[in-house]
């Protein structure tokens, strides 16, 4: 691809030449080197953990010390240390000769397979105790396939020496190394990272951290913007591209942003034909059903519908956006009340992306009606009825922190179910990530129509009681949108990345939590010893606790645990 006159490609041009050069040699790297290569990782992310958390905390406005750094912790060092930890698993497990799965852990589930992926150690039940997650294969996968078909990079289909760019993501930090984990295990590619602008102070902490790749050929990073990502994704030298971002960057690769694009997607003519996963949002919804919650299951569940709205200032693909909750419920003004309260008791903090406050303004301008609930810099939207299905806040992913409310009709759990169900489906842009909220009570007495629903929703991965943003941490499981996209109709994208145990015919993960935190969950009919999860915005330790959590995580050792177990049960 020829350059634009004013740009200077020597560095990319050199750093693509670099990892074709390397790439054969990737592909030949043995088992036991590549687990070592990650084994050494994880002192690197210990000793630059902290330095890394300081400068993600300052670039979105706020000290090292707050507690707002706790999802610092949680999405750089501590999500890339698990998720090497479960490459590791895998691996060594190849590596002693014995399958990827166990195959206790894959069954039939009528027309498909299911795969329990998590817990997978015991400091996974004691840590993370009552969550777990499954990845549902595609219809008509036979357990047979699911079993044959895992970690094929390591059971006779290696990769074959390519070059894939990583377009990074300027949100959250761990997107990138994780991307670039992906590339290399699991498809067995050498790559070339381009960071993000909005992130790029990052890049430092990676090439430590991914330093021996770097040394060996295998990792490049480089900086830049849209023009020398638009001269990478062209350039003859790229095999392969991963994009995390939204559908016009996607579009804009793959038929061109000028008068023609729009006939060459319509003609299925591309101008970029190479092979192309991404990740590029949607509109999320958080279905809460109607059920007998106390009040403290109230306040529960507003601090986690709050924390999937707040999380990185809702700068995430699968920030809950859409709050789907039943019309005739008595238990729906309860919990928006909660969810006001919430809103309003966090302290400060700004929306950092960039264009977020014209998107916020262009909320607000559609509703007069919307509260703003922050302080100071904080602005908190809260849209306590939307109506119109042409409404932007249900067909655009707004990015920031802004929440809106959409009550259905459902004389019962069933009917709201069925309801909302076809509503997220049919109405709501985008298939990355849904969460659904649902009492155990009610659970057991609707069983059927709770595992319809579980069944019937097109999202890459489904939350029950958890907000689906879990499974991007935890390393085993896939990540990515629902089935079904095309380049013509890219969705929330197409591909899996993560996915340690390298599930092939995957359809969605679920993901399951407590409904209510130890010890209360013992008369919620959600038994677990898991206190208030550290993630919630509204965790009072939830910095220390993954400070600690961070450093089990990279040297596992047993005297390590009272550190986290004393802070957890004090957040």
């Amino acid at each position: 691809m020829s350059a634009p006159a004013a740009l200077d490609t020597a560095l990319l041009d050199q750093a693509v030449g670099d990892l074709k050069e390397h790439a054969k040699a990737w592909t030949e790297t043995a088992l036991p080197e590549r687990i070592a290569l990650l084994e050494r990782m994880l002192p690197r992310i210990s000793d630059g953990a902290a330095a890394m958390v300081a400068d993600a905390a300052e670039a979105k406005g706020y000290p090292p010390t707050s507690e707002w750094a706790a999802e610092d912790w949680i999405s750089a060092p501590w999500a890339l240390a698990q998720t090497i930890s479960a490459y590791l698993h895998v691996l060594r497990r190849l590596a002693a000769g014995h399958a990827p799965l166990d195959a206790k852990a894959v069954r039939s589930h009528e027309d498909r397979t299911v795969v329990d992926v998590f817990p997978v150690t015991l400091s996974d039940r004691l840590l993370l105790n009552g969550f777990t997650a499954q990845v549902w294969t595609l219809p008509g996968t036979t357990r047979e396939q699911a079993l044959a078909r895992a970690a094929g990079e390591y059971r006779g289909r290696p990769g074959e020496g390519a070059v894939s760019l990583v377009l990074g993501a300027g949100n959250i930090a761990a997107i990138t190394p994780l991307d670039i984990l992906h590339k290399l295990y699991a498809e067995g590619e050498v790559v070339l990272a381009k960071m993000n602008p909005v992130n790029d102070y990052l890049r430092p902490h990676f090439e430590k951290v991914f330093s021996e790749f770097v040394d060996r050929g295998f990792v490049r990073f480089v900086d830049g913007g849209a023009s020398e990502g638009a001269y990478l994704t062209g350039h003859e030298g790229v095999d392969s591209i991963h994009v995390t971002g939204s559908d016009r960057t996607h579009d804009a690769i793959v038929w061109g942003s000028d008068e023609q694009a729009e006939q060459r997607k319509q003609d299925d003519t591309p101008l970029n034909d190479k092979p192309f996963t991404s990740e590029l949002g949607g509109v999320s919804p958080c279905i809460v059903t109607p059920g007998p919650w106390s009040d403290a299951d109230f306040r529960f569940q507003a601090e986690h519908i709050v924390t999937s709205k707040l999380n990185n200032s809702g700068h995430n693909c699968v920030a809950t956006q859409i709050l789907v909750v039943p019309r005739e419920w008595d238990g729906t003004q309860k919990l928006l009340a909660e969810v006001r309260k919430v809103l309003r008791e966090l302290p400060p903090r700004p929306d950092y992306y960039p264009g977020a406050a014209a998107r916020v303004g262009k909320v607000t301008a559609a509703h007069p009606q919307a509260e703003t609930l922050g302080i100071d810099d904080s602005c908190r939207v809260l849209v306590p009825e939307i109506e119109g299905l042409d409404d932007v806040m249900l067909t655009d992913e707004v990015f920031a922190s802004a929440l809106g409310v959409v009550r259905l009709p459902g004389e019962d759990a069933p009917q709201f179910l069925r309801a909302a169900t076809e509503f997220a489906n049919d109405k709501l842009p985008g298939t990355l990530g849904a969460t659904l909220l649902v009492h155990p009570r009610t659970e057991r007495a609707h069983r059927a129509a709770v595992d319809e629903a579980i069944a019937a929703l097109r999202y890459g991965t489904l939350g029950v009681n958890c907000w689906s943003a879990f499974g991007f941490l935890l390393g085993y499981t896939p990540w990515g949108a629902f089935p079904g996209h095309t380049r013509q109709e890219i969705g929330s994208g197409i591909g899996f990345v993560h996915n340690a145990f390298m599930l092939e015919d995957v359809e969605k993960t679920v993901l399951r939590a407590p409904f209510a935190p130890s010890p209360r969950g013992l008369f919620t009919g959600s038994p677990s010893l898991s206190p208030r999860p550290p993630y919630y915005v509204t965790n009072r330790t939830g910095r220390t606790t993954m400070e600690r959590l961070t450093a089990y995580t990279t040297a596992p050792k047993a005297t390590r645990l009272p550190g986290i177990f004393a802070s957890a049960l004090r957040g």
